[in-house]
């Protein structure tokens, strides 16, 4: 597999724009290379228009989006791509009242990606992803050439959200691993806070006696837990007056690897807004067979078989 040529939506013109000569467009209807560019305009036939430098490029309704079902399209599937990058496939150069376009085809891209791609992946496999947008039970991420698979919000991280708002925003590009693959209806499952690190690589960023930053995450009659980390929490004391959500200062009182604990203590908390930043990856790698999250010493096994 190769996954640099089904890379998510937006992957390669996320830094600059997809022009093309008229040679690399006849070139590419010849070759079946999958190419990229954003679509500028989506008229009244629910057809759109690409900008591709050298001529316009013209995807139709029905070869907008690859649908498994067979279902139509609909038109909010296409309006959408309005202003936004677009992978597609050149199926041919006319002259259009006078005007030369490149018809293209966003379905046969998909249809590649699919089968010759993500259909052959295995759980564990880990790929590029770009988050589309978010709803309160998980996101929605481009697993390739606009492809979208939902990552559940308690597959996200091991600390846990409100929402995953909390993460990431769309437009932003992440890692994901696959959990698993559905061959009979062409789908496929994501998880991410498996690339996040174990416990022990989390803690071990910290030690008993600093006084360090986190976010409240939960609040219950025992106490609050407070995110150091997106895969590591600790628990301080319950204290009135404190929020889900707020920033806190914490002062860690103890590091308890054998029950997996961090105990805390809260010493300030404060509303502030919340920088959404890129997620830091401990696991670098393009496959995993499993995933240990608890340490070695403690007698509560936590973690993930790719199977």
């Amino acid at each position: 597999m190769n996954q640099s040529i089904y890379k998510p939506e937006g992957f390669c013109t996320a830094e600059n724009e997809c022009f093309y000569t008229t040679a690399t467009i006849e070139k590419a209807a010849t070759s079946g290379r999958i190419l990229e560019a954003k679509a500028t305009v989506c008229d009244e036939n629910m057809s759109l228009s690409l900008d591709l430098g050298c001529m316009r490029g013209i995807i139709e309704r029905n070869e907008a989006a690859y649908n498994a079902d067979g279902s139509e399209i609909k038109d909010i599937a296409v309006i959408t791509r309005v202003g936004k990058s677009v992978c597609f496939k050149v199926m041919g150069v006319e002259r259009l009242h006078g005007e030369q376009v490149a018809m293209l085809s966003r379905r046969e891209a998909q249809m590649e990606c699919l089968n010759n791609y993500l259909l052959l992946s295995s759980p564990g496999d880990v790929i590029s992803a770009g988050v589309t947008h978010l709803e309160p039970f998980g996101a929605f991420v481009d697993v390739g050439c606009g492809i979208v698979s939902l990552l559940s919000i308690d597959c996200i991280s091991v600390s846990r959200i409100s929402h995953p708002r909390d993460r990431f925003f769309p437009g932003m590009f992440i890692k994901t691993a696959i959990k698993s693959v559905d061959r009979d209806m062409n789908r496929i499952s994501v998880t991410h806070k498996e690339l996040l690190g174990t416990w022990r690589e989390n803690a071990d960023k910290f030690q008993i006696g600093q006084t360090v930053p986190g976010i409240v995450r939960s609040i219950e009659p025992y106490g609050i837990f407070i995110e150091l980390t997106p895969n590591l929490a600790g628990l301080a004391e319950y204290t009135d007056g404190v929020k889900v959500g707020q920033n806190a200062t914490v002062y860690i009182k103890n590091i308890i690897p054998e029950k997996m604990k961090i105990k805390l203590v809260l010493v300030d908390s404060f509303t502030s807004p919340v920088e959404v930043r890129p997620p830091e990856y401990f696991f670098t790698g393009d496959h995993m067979d499993s995933w240990l999250y608890s340490p070695d010493v403690c007698p509560k096994t936590v973690g993930t078989v790719f199977e």
